[in-house]
């Protein structure tokens, strides 16, 4: 962490696809940055990243040919990994050897969700970024959510300081299937969508449920229990649409993931109080777009989000006709009848407030409030509710027998 604190945060991205276009458009909402740079193995889509960081007005962005490159080059201090989750130890091996070998003077790192795809492999993630000094934060939007922000601030403020702490925290995340391939395949993520957004609730979750201020180290998990289903997409009318939008790679006759995962998990505060979190996810929702919904409940208190219950509607008749798009809501469903607006849709789910928060930490060389150590610990919930589902029982932390665990369905396509 050399040359701090900085004017600017100068950034590269590595990755350019869905989510590393949403992170680079909530970046017109943040100060004090620049995004200097690209890496992916395709050329084509490193110039789109490009031309869209030129169209934003994010600074001068270079598109890299090689991963070394872009750490090599003098205009990057911090840098983004947003590629597929089999990729990023790789990239973080590479971050390593090139900062502690003095040919790169990049001194932080941010990982997208999960922060890997084992136990071993996120502490190895973990591990690589302190040997190098470098400052780590864990990507996740949830937490940074304008409504969970504004939310949890009002319930610890007004009603836990009054009547005590909260002690039930429900988060559920639904929409119709992943974007692109890779998410679809157990071998490439390392799961289904326990994997993919399983950990967006358990993260917000423990957030909402520690205390303003504390450590997230100051809950501690004593057991786990995980529910994992293949309810729609292995149908076979279904299976046969994954096939023909993706190719051979997605076959979920034969290797399907799971599409519905549900998690219950008993936590302890520093009081020895027990806390609980219930969470569902699935690939499975055909309604307006992506549904996020989140209760915290207390002594005499309760809280409630909902993402599709906007403020802002629009209503089209049959006569309206056009193309479909994502333009009102993400992964949007109908382009007719009563339909949700997002007006704000990167600051709803937090994109906006989490990149302004790791620039900001990584800018003044101080630690972000998610870190490799928040993405560690949710890995190891995840893989514990992964194990619990595969044995049919709870499983009990901690469980040091999990380190090397992969869950089943990774396993199909080794």
């Amino acid at each position: 962490m050399t040359n701090l604190p900085k004017s600017k945060l100068r950034i590269g991205l590595i990755g350019t696809g869905f989510i590393a276009q949403f992170h680079l458009r909530s970046m017109v909402g943040v100060r004090n940055v620049e995004i200097t740079g690209v890496y992916s193995r395709k050329a084509e889509n490193r110039q789109r990243i490009v031309d869209l960081a030129t169209e934003l007005e994010l600074g001068t962005c270079t598109a890299h040919g090689s991963l070394e490159q872009l750490l090599q080059a003098d205009d990057v201090d911090a840098v983004w990994i947003l590629t597929p989750n089999n990729t990023r130890l790789d990239i973080m091996r590479t971050i390593h050897a090139e900062v502690t070998s003095g040919r790169s003077k990049v001194f932080a790192v941010a990982c997208e969700k999960p922060l890997a795809r084992t136990i071993a492999d996120a502490r190895e993630m973990l591990r690589l970024a302190e040997d190098a000094g470098l400052n780590h934060g864990y990507l996740e939007n949830q937490v940074f959510s304008t409504a969970v922000l504004r939310g949890k601030e009002i319930v610890w403020r007004r009603a836990a300081s009054s009547t005590g702490r909260p002690y039930l925290a429900r988060a559920a995340e639904e929409h119709a299937g992943p974007h692109e391939a890779w998410f679809w395949r157990g071998d490439k993520q390392g799961g289904g969508v326990l994997s993919d957004m399983m950990c967006h609730s358990v993260e917000v979750a423990r957030h909402l449920l520690t205390k303003p201020d504390a450590p997230r180290k100051s809950l501690t998990v004593k057991w786990v229990n995980g529910t994992v289903a293949n309810l729609k997409w292995t149908r076979p009318a279904y299976a046969d649409q994954l096939r023909e939008r993706y190719g051979e790679a997605v076959d979920y006759r034969n290797r399907p993931a799971e599409d519905f995962a549900r998690a219950t998990i008993l936590l302890e505060d520093e009081d020895g109080l027990e806390l609980m979190i219930e969470a569902t996810t699935s690939w499975t929702y055909v309604g307006a777009g992506l549904r996020i919904q989140l209760e915290l409940l207390g002594p005499e208190y309760s809280m409630e989000f909902n993402s599709l219950s906007t403020g802002l509607k629009v209503f089209m008749s049959r006569a309206v006709t056009g193309a479909e798009g994502e333009d009102l809501v993400e992964k949007q469903n109908a382009e007719q009848g009563l339909m949700p607006v997002l007006e704000d849709e990167a600051g709803i789910y937090g994109y906006t407030d989490e990149n302004r928060h790791m620039v900001e930490r990584f800018r003044k060389g101080e630690r972000p409030d998610e870190t490799f150590e928040d993405g560690l610990a949710v890995v190891e919930i995840l893989i514990g509710l992964y194990r619990s589902a595969e044995l049919g029982q709870t499983v009990h932390f901690p469980a040091g027998d999990l380190e090397d665990y992969v869950p089943l369905v990774a396993r199909a396509g080794d």
